[in-house]
């Protein structure tokens, strides 16, 4: 069945559906991702956006729960060149279009995707609409218009709920956690309790955490619906308990710090951005997914290699940083980290 993608600067490709087959409309992002196409779907930071794959073929081993970041997808749509639709791997549950369907989430494939990259990195990011029939100038309007809004609070968790046992208690705030990183801390002996994204700062230091996890999460850090989440960050700040945030946790660690973030012309998205520590000078490379930056920072610990934007902050307790050392389906040069986080425990 034909396709259609109508970018907001009036740009059309003709394409074919897979996965469900309605209209979907999101913020088009591109990840470099030559595997982890499992963790990507999963990812809630990709809540409300379009996913496009650079590398053309995916799906090719298959659907493995095991390897879920969350229970679903959060993204708008998936925009690859060419879907597998018969995996080849022992643990595979099923196909990538029976997943979609599964999800009710549009795919669209056999468009030129090395076109539309060019297109995103050149103009910047951009929404898009994809519809099963041929677009008209109001399917444009859609896209232009369009603006996720509350995405924090569309994946949070609902209920205050213990994951684990262990030494070491954490308090982990879930604005759209991956579960790697719980995985991270439990695997270091922690005591993991996760928090609703809107949890009052007093009643998450009712649990008396020896250290606190800002998780990764989607959308604009400087939303004003994200006001009180920085008020509750600066609020656990100054109680003196470790901070170890990640991703959209880094962002809010140094909104509450004072800093500021503005959004990046496409992101960082994929499993190969290498980042300086410059404590040391050795460059790792990471997994990122994000399309805002931490501006400045004297208390900057790291910096994207490519284009020099923030990538992590030291507090001293407290610490900070924009990719994911807890990245499954990408390198776990910097999972050291999460040591580290452990060491500086009360």
């Amino acid at each position: 069945m034909k396709a259609y993608l109508s970018l907001e600067d009036g740009t059309v490709f003709e394409g074919k559906s897979f996965g469900s087959q309605n209209d979907a409309i999101g913020e088009i992002v591109f990840t470099t991702g030559v595997v982890g196409y499992l963790e990507t779907l999963t990812d809630p930071s990709y809540y409300g956006q379009i996913i496009l794959q650079t590398f053309p073929l995916i799906g090719n081993y298959g659907i493995i729960p095991a390897d879920f970041e969350s229970s679903g997808i959060s993204a708008s749509a998936y925009i690859v060149k060419d879907p597998c639709h018969e995996p080849s791997n022992f643990r595979s549950e099923g196909t990538l279009d029976s997943f979609l369907k599964e999800n009710g989430v549009v795919g669209l494939y056999g468009i030129d995707t090395r076109a539309l990259t060019k297109i995103i990195r050149e103009k910047g990011v951009m929404n898009g609409k994809i519809t099963m029939s041929p677009p008209t100038d109001a399917d444009c309007a859609d896209a232009q218009s369009h603006a996720a809004a509350r995405a924090v609070a569309s994946v949070s968790s609902s209920t205050i709920e213990k994951l684990s046992d262990g030494s070491h208690r954490i308090a982990l705030m879930d604005f759209g956690a991956k579960r790697g990183i719980s995985k991270q801390l439990m695997d270091r002996d922690c005591e993991v309790w996760s928090f609703p994204y809107d949890t009052p700062a007093n009643e998450i230091m009712k649990t008396s955490p020896q250290g606190i996890m800002l998780s990764n999460g989607p959308g604009d850090p400087a939303d004003p619906a994200n006001k009180g989440i920085v008020d509750v960050v600066r609020a656990l700040s100054e109680t003196g308990v470790p901070i170890f945030g990640i991703c959209l946790g880094h962002q809010f660690l140094a909104m509450a710090h004072g800093y500021k973030t503005t959004k990046l012309k496409f992101g960082h998205r994929g499993a190969n951005q290498p980042v300086k520590d410059l404590r040391t000078g050795r460059t790792f490379i990471t997994s990122q997914n994000h399309g805002y930056a931490v501006v400045g920072g004297d208390n900057s610990s790291f910096i994207n290699v490519n284009d020099g934007t923030n990538e992590g902050m030291d507090y001293g307790a407290s610490f900070s940083v924009q990719f994911h050392p807890e990245a499954c389906g990408g390198p776990l040069d910097t999972a050291f980290l999460f040591d580290r986080f452990i060491e500086r425990l009360g």
